[in-house]
């Protein structure tokens, strides 16, 4: 399936984000900044980094505008869901945002994949689709 053609290198490429993504979460709690505003400032960050190694190197295809609006709304989708999470698992639960964070990532890494591939390559001919 053309689908799953790439999983280790979206999967190198995730963890680097990932790795990223919890880092500022980490570094922001820390500092007592809360987690909705940490969200953003990793968000633009995150989403920077993985549409410029996701181009280049997960899916190998031309990097233009249209695809990067696309893939920014794909993970703009990420935030309510992780507000959500960290709400539920820090507020309610009492959760250390080191706990929480990794947590998150792990639930929204399927909607990431699937999201990078429609924002990237979503017009590809069939036979070139990664």
């Amino acid at each position: 399936m053309t689908i799953l053609r790439n999983p280790t290198r979206f999967a190198i490429v995730g963890l680097v984000c990932a790795v990223t993504h919890n880092a500022i979460l980490l570094a922001a709690d820390l500092w007592r900044i809360h987690y909705a505003l940490s969200c953003v400032a990793s968000f633009v960050v995150v989403v920077a980094l993985g549409f410029a190694l996701h181009v280049r190197y997960t899916f190998q295809w031309p990097a233009t505008v249209a695809a990067f609006w696309r893939y920014c709304l794909g993970m703009a989708a990420n935030y309510p869901f992780t507000l959500v999470m960290f709400f539920v698992l820090c507020d309610v639960l009492g959760w250390p945002v080191a706990v929480a964070a990794p947590v998150s990532t792990v639930c929204l890494f399927g909607w990431n994949y699937l999201a990078s591939r429609w924002a990237i390559v979503r017009n590809a001919p069939v036979g070139l689709r990664t």
